[in-house]
């Protein structure tokens, strides 16, 4: 990819930020960086402030909004867009209007669907088969700026919230490199999301943040639904029972054909089946509390379930 001159300044903290840093410092010309002050009692390092350095990118943090603009009253960027990805502040008008050409945002959805803090957890809960990315400009309500641009992914079968995040990121950094120039030639511009969405059914949906309580699985629901929590939750909250009197965390799982009382455990074919409120899963990995994960089978080995 041909490195764009144009200057623009990012806006990110967490992980998905410092991932597409990286990829965006190969290709953009970064102006500067801002992103959260690291938390007093954060050790190691802070996802986004090593991959600046590394770089040498001109950083600024600011941990809320009112710091924010307090530091855009401050200083002087020369860049014509912003770039927020996985940044966790709210943006202020102040701060967009700084820029000429607005803030532009990467969300991983095909809005208007999952606007909110967790939209690829909620695409897998959801049993959805395509998500995708949303580049919009912002504005001051949360996901609802118009949009530039749109890319589809169709979501492949078994896949985990940290695989398809994995494949957004690239897919994400893939339509910044290719709209970003267009739109700073004045060559597009940002449309409605109601005629601007390329999902199948362009529905407004809300994702959330996850909270640990979400990770304790509830045998009574359907085995699909909690085979896709246990996909989406693998990196938090993880999906949560006890087996055997030992407390596990169950990592992977396969809905069969079988039925009985909710959460019994039955034995067959040296297989551990879990009943569901409808279906049944076949637990194929755990984590017991402790100790590494490990085949089904081999946790059957080491623990009496009558």
């Amino acid at each position: 990819m041909k490195k764009i001159s144009e200057t623009i300044v990012f806006f990110g903290s967490g992980p998905v930020a410092a991932r597409s840093l990286e990829l965006l410092a190969e290709d953009f010309t970064i102006e500067a960086v801002i992103t959260k002050p690291k938390p007093t009692h954060h050790k190691g390092d802070y996802p986004v402030l090593p991959v600046a350095e590394k770089y040498n990118l001109q950083t600024h943090t600011a941990g809320s909004k009112l710091a924010l603009s307090e530091l855009f009253a401050q200083t002087s960027f020369r860049s014509r867009i912003g770039l927020v990805i996985d940044y966790g502040v709210i943006i202020q008008p102040d701060v967009i209007d700084s820029f000429p050409l607005g803030i532009l945002n990467s969300h991983f959805s095909l809005l208007p669907q999952w606007r909110g803090a967790d939209p690829l957890s909620f695409a897998i809960l959801s049993g959805q088969e395509q998500t995708g990315v949303s580049l919009m400009r912002i504005d001051e309500k949360m996901d609802e700026g118009p949009l530039l641009a749109q890319a589809t992914y169709d979501i492949p079968d078994k896949m985990t919230t940290p695989a398809l995040t994995d494949a957004l990121i690239e897919l994400s950094h893939y339509t910044l490199h290719e709209i970003i120039p267009l739109y700073l030639n004045g060559e597009i511009e940002a449309i409605p999301q109601e005629i601007g969405s390329v999902a199948s059914e362009p529905v407004i949906s809300y994702s959330r943040k996850l909270q640990k309580s979400d990770g304790i699985i509830d045998w009574r629901k359907p085995a699909e639904m909690l085979e896709r929590e246990i996909r989406a939750y693998i990196d938090w909250p993880k999906s949560r029972s006890t087996v055997a009197g030992k407390d596990v965390i169950i990592t992977d799982a396969d809905v069969i054909s079988s039925s009985g009382e909710p959460g019994d455990i039955n034995i067959i074919d040296k297989q551990l089946i879990v009943y569901c409120g409808s279906g049944a899963l076949r637990i194929n990995k755990l984590k017991p509390s402790g100790k590494k994960e490990m085949a089904a089978q081999a946790f059957l080995a080491g623990h009496d379930i009558a």
